[in-house]
């Protein structure tokens, strides 16, 4: 079954962490899909991961590129996996995507601050659980370092 990770961001945005899991990924050898509710968001990201830092940058592509399974890593407002990947993260509030077990990993990122992000990732837990799968919880120490917390 697919592992499932929540990560609760209290002191980075998603802007700052996400970019350093999607590392963390690609040096698994694993390709990544990052799935937002928005369109705006999206293309938030889309820029972010260009310019995520000075020296380099997370290439990537987007929905409607040209060759999206030749990516290493995909944004999307879908539920597809348009680039075969091993993990998919799922923020913005986006809704879990069909098919979570055609992945190793399903990470959700959720906004500590924002009141509906946290309902909705509680009720995201009570129901996967339900479903079976094995969940781990992981929040953010002050420094912004991650903690397993279940």
């Amino acid at each position: 079954m697919t592992d499932i990770v929540f990560y609760h961001l209290t002191e980075t945005t998603l802007d700052e962490a996400l970019p350093v899991l999607i590392e963390r990924s690609l040096g698994r050898g694993w390709k990544a899909t990052i799935q937002t509710h928005s369109d705006d968001v999206r293309d938030r990201l889309d820029v972010r991961l260009w310019e995520y830092k000075a020296d380099s940058f997370l290439a990537h592509g987007r929905d409607g590129d040209p060759f999206e399974a030749e990516h290493p890593v995909f944004l999307t407002s879908t539920d597809l996996n348009q680039n075969g990947s091993h993990i998919r993260f799922v923020v913005d509030n986006a809704a879990l995507p069909d098919g979570l077990n055609s992945y190793e990993r399903v990470a959700i990122m959720f906004d500590g601050n924002d009141e509906s992000a946290v309902s909705q990732a509680r009720n995201n837990w009570k129901s996967l659980k339900a479903d079976g799968h094995t969940l781990t919880y992981w929040k953010q120490s002050m420094e912004g370092k991650w903690e397993r917390a279940a």
